[in-house]
């Protein structure tokens, strides 16, 4: 954990050790950064809440909890500190787990978060003690999101948002509630049909603002900004933001609501007025903003930045008018990386598609070279002006390295261009994004960059999907990378922890009549006769999101069909792989498959 300052004069570590620290936190004074660090003794120590003085010294445990804590936030006189933790397990249940009696029913065996309150410094007998402070069917926080409450300016309450479990699938009846700190009564603030989420106190205490989707939610998400008096009352929605998926990001000194939101291939902030009038952006189209959070008094704002060619550093502005300055210079200066550039073309029903392509390392104008294609999650993902030295199982800057240029697509379904284009491919995975890739390759063919000839694709999740798709309808590519990819709709329906989601983008049940049908149509496994393409798969082998099984069926039904396959599973990895060694070896994988079947290169493994 590094600090610096806020001009960029000045910066040092603040802690070193083998244990990661996390969520940091100052406290209102500035003396103190409290901090997340599953650092202390034990097999598997849970993540705890710490401080440590901002002037230098040895961090200080401020709770010894086994439920693993997830989130933070100091009260404003800085006496207290709010965190977040998952039921810890009871005495028989670590009893059932040494004994191997760890038996799990299904969708019922989950630990609820809860919301509590430590002092920041001991009692008179020396302790502190955590107080809990919700209770019952409520599960604190955002799907995805670090915290999802916050103090109210007088320190007497604390807004936070909730749904009945903590399961991603019930992430469409998330509620916002307020809890008083002193007696632990909770009454709902926000609590209908859609889903309200990311909830934050009015400088004055006296409203709330807070995310709520349409009613009823969709996983395609369209949401707005409302305001709601924070004694209760009827809420109030403002403006429609540009892509519908605002994030608040805090308040400006003149009353607006700051947010964050992707435009197009760029991060970006706005303003909106609390009187309903039209956002407006603060920040320009060229400047990736990520992570922004804005100070107490509304004056300035810190966030992350990065480009493709620049790795992610910290930045701070002065708000409303703009001007990043750059805080930390903690990454090395990369070396020579291939150009990137946004593209657009037309898809075949007119739309406009972009995409983000990188050229080779020394790339001479005018000459053909062989084309790697990625294709996001989501599938309301969305490829922004990220670095690309980036360590990801696609490495696009090393793909750059060795003589590749690489388009990253945003096809319809994409986050950043709106509502109607992420709702664009509603019962139609596999048709219009389809047709939006190919045409963005017939597009780099005819500019005559990509060599039609030589040519790649890839994708993680929903990009996995659209890679196992591909390779069912055409056999223009020379080679195919498959991760965690959703294959046959149905049983991935059937054994995913997000039951919901085909329903949702298919307009009902797969046992609806019709669904079986339009479910097989839209599924690579009831297509598989037409693939010959090359396929390496890679998949987290505690993958809930989509299950293992799904590489599986691809996996069996290539290897049975005489098609060049290889499929690699990953211990304990979830949906995204998280351990290093593991993301290297997916990298390595993908470069060797890649120069193998696309360029006719031996690998180093086959040497």
């Amino acid at each position: 954990m590094h600090v610096a300052r806020a001009d960029g004069s000045a910066a040092y570590a603040l802690t070193s050790g083998e244990k990661s620290s996390t969520a940091p936190a100052w406290s209102p004074d500035g003396r103190w950064i409290a901090f997340l660090s599953a650092r202390g003794a034990g097999e598997k120590p849970k993540a705890n809440l710490w401080r440590i003085r901002v002037d230098g010294g040895e961090a200080e445990p401020l709770t010894d909890e086994k439920g693993g804590i997830s989130a933070l936030r100091w009260s404003p006189d800085g006496k207290s500190i709010a965190f977040v933790m998952a039921d810890p397990p009871t005495p028989e249940q670590e009893k059932a787990d040494e004994e191997k009696r760890d038996v799990k029913v299904v969708d019922e065996d989950w630990r609820m978060l809860r919301l509590y309150v430590v002092p920041a410094e001991k009692d008179a007998a020396g302790k502190r003690a955590p107080r809990k402070l919700t209770t019952g069917p409520i599960s604190v926080g955002d799907v995805g999101a670090a915290e999802g409450f916050d103090w109210s300016p007088d320190g007497a309450s604390i807004v936070f948002s909730h749904r009945p479990s903590p399961l991603i699938n019930d992430w469409p009846r998330g509620d916002v509630s307020v809890v008083d700190v002193a007696s632990g009564t909770v009454r709902a603030l926000a609590a209908t049909g859609a889903a309200e989420s990311d909830p934050l106190f009015s400088p004055d205490g006296r409203s709330v603002a807070y995310v709520v989707t349409k009613d009823p939610p969709s996983w395609r998400q369209s949401a707005r900004v409302a305001l709601v008096p924070a004694a209760g009352g009827t809420p109030r929605l403002l403006a429609e933001t540009y892509d519908h998926q605002p994030q608040i990001a805090g308040w400006l000194k003149d009353g607006r609501v700051l947010v964050e939101e992707t435009w197009h291939t760029v991060g970006r902030l706005a303003a909106l007025p609390a009187d309903g009038g039209p956002a407006g952006f603060l920040t320009p189209e060229d400047v990736m903003v990520v992570g922004a959070h804005a100070n107490r008094a509304g004056t300035h704002a810190a966030f992350v930045s990065q480009a493709p060619d620049r790795p992610v550093e910290a930045f701070t502005s002065a708000l409303p008018k703009f001007a990043a300055v750059q805080a930390s210079h903690v990454q090395d200066a990369p070396p020579a990386l291939g150009r990137t550039e946004v593209v657009s073309w037309k898809a075949a029903d007119g739309k406009d598609v972009e995409g983000l392509l990188t050229y080779p390392t020394g790339y001479k104008e005018g000459s053909r070279v062989p084309l790697l294609v990625v294709v996001h999650g989501g599938p309301a993902g969305v490829f922004t002006r990220g670095f690309t030295g980036t360590l990801t199982p696609y490495p696009v800057a090393g793909f750059a390295a060795r003589g590749y240029a690489v388009l990253r697509v945003n096809p319809r379904g994409s986050s950043g261009y709106g509502f109607d284009f992420r709702n664009a491919n509603f019962q139609d995975w596999g048709g219009g994004d389809y047709r939006d890739i190919m045409s963005g390759v017939d597009a780099l063919v005819a500019k005559g960059v990509a060599d039609a000839d030589r040519m790649g694709i890839m994708g993680w999740s929903y990009g996995g999907y659209m890679t196992s798709w591909v390779i069912t309808q055409t056999q223009r590519f020379k080679a195919a990378s498959v991760g965690a990819g959703v294959t046959n709709l149905v049983s991935f329906t059937g054994t995913a922890d997000i039951p919901g989601f085909i329903p949702d983008y298919f307009g009902g049940e797969f046992w609806d009549e019709g669904g079986l049908d339009r479910w097989r149509a839209h599924s690579a496994m009831f297509q598989v006769q037409n693939v010959k393409t090359p396929t390496l798969i890679q998949h987290g082998e505690a993958d809930l999101r989509v299950p293992v099984s799904q590489g599986y069926e691809l996996y069996n039904a290539l290897r049975r069909r005489g098609v060049p396959t290889q499929m690699v599973v990953y211990p304990r990895q979830p949906h995204g792989l998280q351990e290093p060694k593991f993301i290297d070896d997916a990298m390595r994988r993908n470069l060797e498959w890649f120069d193998r079947w696309v360029m006719g290169r031996a690998s180093a493994s086959a040497k």
